[in-house]
């Protein structure tokens, strides 16, 4: 299946565990015993509901074509004492990343769980127990029941599935910035790459290598003024960043010289709409990357920018996505500021 064409960050989803099974009522009868006491047995516990976190998926595109998920039942008990087979659990595989909100709980509510590492297990919702057959009430005064307990219904649960991203690095700019052809210069990562706006519609995952460093790389969708309130889906995609330990931030110079536009416009209006998603990824160790330098005849002209930039405290690097000029400099400059934010933690 193509990534790029069946990528699902969000479903809603139901889940039912199965129902415990009947107990029995049953007495035993054999040749030589006419009346024997009761011998019925319990039934089985309802199958669980478990989520478990799988590396190999990346999208939520299953859960969005089976949005009902319902467990087995437990079998009912039997004469002599027999317990019924208790179902079997339900295990839906999850991308890693994944977060899961109870529906019927307050909005604000903490998630049920955040499914962040590979193999990592939930059980979401718990099987019926099942019923006592009638040898379970059998007392000196009461020999012969003639009665069992049916077994209790499982848990149903609403599900909001949201899956975020697991990466190191997060690249961030405005449509057409250069964050595809990035990814791919610096990774195996194949994105669609295109001249004009918005190619990219979902997020890339590659891995980038700088001796013997290695760190997961997304490419976020370019993000426009007004993303952080839904402007061109961007709230989505904002929510792809906040997992990401360090952001690199693409500017065109290349073009936007060629236009005679101010780069470092475009710079504080991604920063505006980052702080108004969450605050806190403003705080995020960035680098600026002035891309496309590849356009610019006279170099010094990227250095009003470059110098606006470092005054406002910004590590700024010079690269060429296209040719591959600046890329050993910005790996370095990244694995550096990963070191950082790893021993900050």
């Amino acid at each position: 299946m193509n990534f790029q064409d069946s990528f699902i960050d969000e479903a809603t989803i139901e889940v039912t565990a199965g129902r415990g099974g009947d107990g029995a009522t049953s007495f035993l009868r054999e040749k030589f015993v006419p009346r024997g006491g009761p011998d019925g047995g319990d039934g089985g516990n309802g199958g669980d509901v478990r989520l478990l976190a799988d590396r190999n998926l990346a999208t939520l595109v299953d859960q969005r074509l089976k949005r009902h998920n319902r467990a087995p039942d437990g079998r009912g008990g039997s004469g002599r004492n027999k317990t019924g087979r208790r179902g079997e659990t339900l295990v839906i595989r999850l991308p890693v990343g994944t977060l899961v909100h109870d529906l019927d709980a307050d909005p604000e509510a903490a998630p049920l769980t955040d499914l962040t590492t590979d193999g990592q297990d939930f059980v979401i919702a718990r099987g019926g127990r099942g019923g006592r057959g009638n040898a379970r009430f059998a007392t000196a005064t009461r020999q012969t029941p003639d009665f069992s307990e049916p077994g209790g219904s499982g848990e149903t649960r609403r599900l909001r599935l949201s899956l975020k991203l697991l990466a190191d690095v997060g690249l961030v700019g405005f449509p057409n910035a250069g964050k595809s052809t990035l990814l791919r210069r610096i990774s195996a990562a194949r994105p669609r790459v295109a001249d004009y706006p918005f190619t990219t519609l979902t997020p890339n995952l590659g891995v980038a290598e700088l001796g013997e460093r290695r760190f997961v790389v997304a490419d976020i969708p370019g993000l426009i003024e007004g993303a952080s309130d839904g402007a061109g889906l961007g709230d989505r995609f904002l929510r792809h960043i906040e997992r990401t330990r360090v952001l690199v931030h693409l500017l065109d110079v290349g073009s936007a010289l060629l236009e005679s536009r101010d780069p470092f416009e475009r710079y504080e209006a991604i920063r505006a709409e980052l702080a108004a998603y969450e605050p806190s990824l403003v705080e995020r160790r960035e680098i600026v990357a002035l891309n496309k330098l590849d356009l610019v005849p006279d170099r010094s002209d990227v250095e009003p920018v470059e110098n606006a930039l470092r005054a406002r405290g910004c590590e700024v690097q010079r690269i060429s996505a296209a040719t591959g000029e600046g890329m050993e400099s910005l790996l370095a400059r990244i694995v550096r500021a990963l070191d950082a934010a790893e021993a900050a933690a």
